[in-house]
């Protein structure tokens, strides 16, 4: 059985991507600021910006592993505005380069990790190139967190560069959406202003972790990128009402269905074998007023 490292086990996508491995036959080392709650993972206390505890974490500690086969790099500060752009540059930078750095001196050469929708120009207060967007023009970062994802994009290939048998996968994903978060939904309709940041996309945390289980189990070295997102917008509104309202003028790359996702899943479709199975559509909810955007 095959064992993983997960940074950031405790968080909302975390939360997701840990029993969903298990479930699908990995061995499971959680890896946090804070102990993962579960008694069927090995969990460690870690501060990823300290690099004796990140060489630690991926090498071994004590009875709880004695090292991984794949890491899935998680941990960030999760979105813009919730630490001084510097706090948030200096935690998410430097800790995705310690645990890459001590993971690939402990001979792991399976990385997947958690970019972000952000690099594709969020929140879109210029508008995209063309809908649905995808991962064919370069990235367009707005915030310092948005930039730290598009350094890390970049410290991918260069460390692939380095190591030419080294697979590093990152996830562009959407904001992250539990089953509980879908009361929300039906609220968005009466102003679509307040989900146009990023084109009304989300992606249920579920099928979040099935991307990172895809991802792992995809054969391939060298760096790449991918957008992970549902198959539908938040919105009961068309894609041809919304566009209209808030986007006229971007071009259409291609036709699209009246609720298909504008953030382009081709590419995980394609390459991944990645199929989203939930839907806010299908969830039994009940409506409360939706919240400002909610964290990614």
């Amino acid at each position: 059985m095959a064992r993983v490292a997960v940074t950031g086990s405790s968080g909302k996508l975390g939360r997701a991507v840990v029993p969903h491995l298990l479930e699908h036959g990995w061995d499971v080392v959680a890896l946090d600021r804070v102990p993962s709650p579960r008694s069927d993972v090995a969990s460690s206390v870690v501060e990823l910006t300290d690099f004796g505890q990140a060489v630690e974490a991926m090498g071994g500690i004590d009875d709880r592993h004695a090292g991984v086969d794949a890491l899935v790099h998680l941990a960030a500060i999760p979105a813009p505005g919730l630490a001084p752009n510097a706090a948030t540059f200096a935690n998410n930078m430097t800790g995705s380069y310690n645990v890459y750095a001590a993971a690939l001196r402990a001979g792991v050469r399976k990385i997947v990790w958690a970019s972000s929708e952000t690099v594709l120009g969020l929140p879109f207060d210029e508008p995209p190139p063309y809908v649905p967007v995808d991962e064919e023009y370069p990235p367009r970062p707005t915030s310092t967190y948005s930039l730290v994802k598009t350094l890390e994009e970049e410290l991918a290939r260069q460390l692939c560069r380095w190591h030419p048998d080294l697979s590093m996968t990152g996830l562009r994903f959407s904001n992250v959406m539990d089953p509980e978060d879908y009361a929300q939904f039906p609220g968005y309709d009466d102003e679509p202003s307040l989900r146009r940041f990023n084109l009304w996309g989300y992606i249920d945390a579920r099928d979040g972790a099935q991307a990172v289980r895809r991802a792992l189990a995809h054969e391939s070295v060298g760096a790449d990128v991918f957008i992970i997102a549902n198959a539908d917008t938040v919105m009961t509104r068309s894609n041809e009402e919304l566009l209209a309202a808030e986007f006229p003028g971007v071009p259409l790359a291609r036709s699209l269905s009246p609720h298909e996702t504008l953030l382009s899943i081709d590419k995980a479709r394609r390459v991944l074998g990645y199929e989203p199975e939930h839907s806010w559509r299908d969830e039994p909810r009940e409506s409360v007023p939706p919240a400002s955007p909610p964290g990614r």
